[in-house]
């Protein structure tokens, strides 16, 4: 049975798989998907440098590592930050399989693997706002 990724006696998520090195390499393995992938890559490309910064410090603060997000950019506020763009149910499929790569790709526990993919899908779920 599964617990959480809260209750790793006191090491957060984020130390658990490895911190920034770690989350370095998931978003840098995201973003090459990203720019092989042209729809998705449309989306980013105006600043896909930048995404890709904000990107890994959000999933790092999420997960329990440093709170440079916050400290740079404020809240989150995910929802907000994503209606400029029109994440439709087939942006999100291609988002999340360049995510889901990325996750195999670093080759984690298959608890932690877990919680991150629950997360994503989830997330990106929550994100979409428009129809095809």
């Amino acid at each position: 049975m599964l617990g959480s990724p809260d209750e790793y006696e006191g090491q957060s998520y984020y130390d658990k798989v490895g911190g920034a090195e770690t989350f370095a390499k998931l978003i840098n393995t995201f973003f090459q998907g990203v720019r092989s992938d042209p729809e998705l890559y449309a989306m980013y490309s105006h600043d896909i440098e930048g995404a890709e910064v904000r990107l890994r410090l959000f999933f790092e603060q999420y997960w329990g590592g440093p709170l440079t997000y916050s400290q740079t950019r404020g809240a989150p506020r995910l929802k907000m930050r994503h209606m400029p763009y029109k994440v439709t149910p087939r942006m999100r499929d291609r988002w999340v399989h360049h995510m889901h790569h990325a996750i195999t790709e670093i080759g984690l526990a298959p608890e932690e693997e877990f919680w991150m993919r629950d997360y994503i899908e989830r997330a990106a779920d929550f994100l979409i706002n428009a129809d095809d």
